[in-house]
Order: structure tokens, then C-alpha cells, then sequence
């Protein structure tokens, strides 16, 4: 990998999963079914390594405390694992006495809830979820924020709330790509980025334009309004491995984000690369 150079290079999304039709229901959207099978480390590796990706964090797939212990595990078996952004119950009244017990905790970098499923789009504010974000934030840990159009208010409102979380927007809030509009996505992505401990991912974005007849020029516009707004030293690139191959293999995904970087100093690339990533989870 690319561990000897000066610029150490992060995928700061992808997942792993041995499939089960019961635990990773959302699998069952149209389309979807060339993930209804096992993604594990052994997968990835090869592809890091001819993208020249030094490591990754890898996040939730499922809402279970079980597979966060099995990240953990699996983090602590292959060392590209840099660290696990994942799943516990923010509704819980004990919350975080559940995290406690997780062996090898020290990896585990922050946390996640499929919200975009959630049918209350206000599920982010409710008082027991608040609460464990305020918890979150004294036991040192990211929440990252997987959130589409229904859910953008309650984001927006959340973020404005806990001013000392550290929060991550995932997939750039899952811009309207396919339906070619710009807002109101724009104007959100605009008022969570002047919350300043607010960041945002640059992934997922492939499988937000059409699947099979995309281009780098789609996603621009997308990619400039965020690198705008949140600028290089709050924006990180990630893969959304294995879901990016519903719409590209792994190093075009990278590709077309990077194509518009092109004017960005080294420094500033840098920072997408990588150091964002490094900073905002401490790896």
C-alpha cells in the first residue's frame, strides 16, 4: 500500500457483512441483489491496495450490537482497519453502559443509525436520542449522519443543537442526482455547513445517479457545492464499498470524485484524502 508515502491516503466509508436476509432488510430495495452476499476484508484489501489506499473505516451495516463487536473484531485482525464507525441503541436508557462491554473498544471511532429507514423523520430529535448524542460526545465518539431529503430538517435541527458533538453528514446527505435539482439540497447542504463541527463525506454519490449511464459531470455540480461549503479540511472521500459496485467498480468511484480536485493544491488533496479522515476519528 501507499504507507511509505507523506500523504496517507483513507477510505472513510465502506462496509463488510456476511449476508443475512433478516438482519440487512434494506438490502431488499430494487436492484440490490448483488450485495446479497458475504463482503469481508479479504475482498477489500486487494482493491485498497490497487487504489493505493493505505486503510479504511469501516462502518455499520446493521442495527446490532453484534456487528459492531464482529468490526471490532475484524479491526483488530487486519490492521487497513484504521477504525469502526458503529451501531448501539441511542434509545436505549443505559446507552452508554452498552458500549462497555465491547472488547476491543479503543477502535471503535463513532457511531451510526440507518436513520434514512427510520419512518419518523423527526427521529433524530427525539429527548432519548438527544441524550445519547450528549453522551456520545463525552465518551469521545463520531455520529455519523445517514440521512436523506425527509430527514434533512431534523439533521439541520440536531446539528444546531449539539454544538460539541462531532457529526458527520454521510453521502453528502443523498443529493437528488438522478432527478437533476439541486434544491433544496443545496441550501442544506449550506446551513449544516456553517455548523463548524459538522463534516461531510463524499461518497455514495454513484448509486444517487443512474446506475448504468453516469458521469464524472454528474456528480460535479454535487461535489463542488460540498468542497464550497465545507471546504477540503471538513470533506473526506470515501467508497461506500460494496454498495458503490451497484453502479461502479471500487477505483472508478475514487476517480471520479478526484477528477475534480484537479485545481486543488497538494495540501488541500491531502486533506480528502486523508487527513480529514485521520483528524475526525483520530486514526
Amino acid at each position: 500500500m501507499n504507507s511509505g508515502s507523506a500523504e496517507r491516503r483513507i477510505d472513510a466509508h465502506q462496509h463488510f457483512w456476511t449476508y443475512s436476509p433478516g438482519v440487512h432488510q434494506w438490502m431488499a430495495r430494487p436492484g440490490f441483489a448483488p450485495l446479497m452476499r458475504d463482503f469481508l476484508p479479504e475482498h477489500l484489501a486487494p482493491l485498497l491496495e490497487g487504489s493505493l489506499i493505505d486503510g479504511c473505516i469501516a462502518v455499520q451495516a446493521a442495527g446490532t450490537i453484534f456487528e459492531t463487536e464482529w468490526l471490532l473484531s475484524l479491526a483488530a485482525a487486519h490492521p487497513f482497519i484504521l477504525g469502526v464507525v458503529g451501531w448501539a441503541d441511542l434509545t436505549a436508557e443505559n446507552f452508554p453502559r452498552t458500549l462497555d462491554h465491547l472488547p476491543q473498544r479503543k477502535r471503535l471511532r463513532g457511531l451510526r443509525h440507518i436513520v434514512e429507514d427510520e419512518s419518523d423523520p423527526a427521529w433524530l430529535l427525539r429527548a432519548d436520542v438527544s441524550r445519547s448524542l450528549d453522551d456520545c460526545g463525552r465518551l469521545g465518539l463520531v455520529y455519523d449522519l445517514l440521512v436523506r431529503e425527509p430527514q434533512w430538517d431534523a439533521a439541520l435541527t440536531c446539528a444546531r443543537a449539539h454544538p460539541e458533538q462531532r457529526l458527520v453528514l454521510d453521502h453528502c446527505g443523498k443529493p437528488p442526482i438522478r432527478a437533476g435539482r439541486l434544491e433544496p439540497w443545496r441550501t442544506f447542504i449550506r446551513e449544516l455547513a456553517a455548523c463548524e463541527h459538522v463534516s461531510c463525506k463524499l461518497s455514495g454519490l454513484v448509486t444517487e445517479a443512474e446506475w448504468r449511464q453516469w458521469t464524472d459531470a454528474d456528480l460535479r455540480p454535487c461535489v463542488d457545492i460540498a468542497l464550497e461549503a465545507f471546504g477540503p479540511e471538513r470533506l473526506m472521500l470515501g467508497s461506500d464499498w460494496p454498495v458503490c459496485t451497484l453502479a461502479a467498480p471500487y477505483g472508478r468511484t475514487f476517480h471520479a470524485l478526484e477528477s475534480a480536485f484537479e485545481e486543488l493544491s497538494f495540501s488541500e488533496r491531502a486533506q480528502l484524502r486523508g487527513g480529514t479522515a485521520a483528524h475526525i476519528y483520530g486514526v
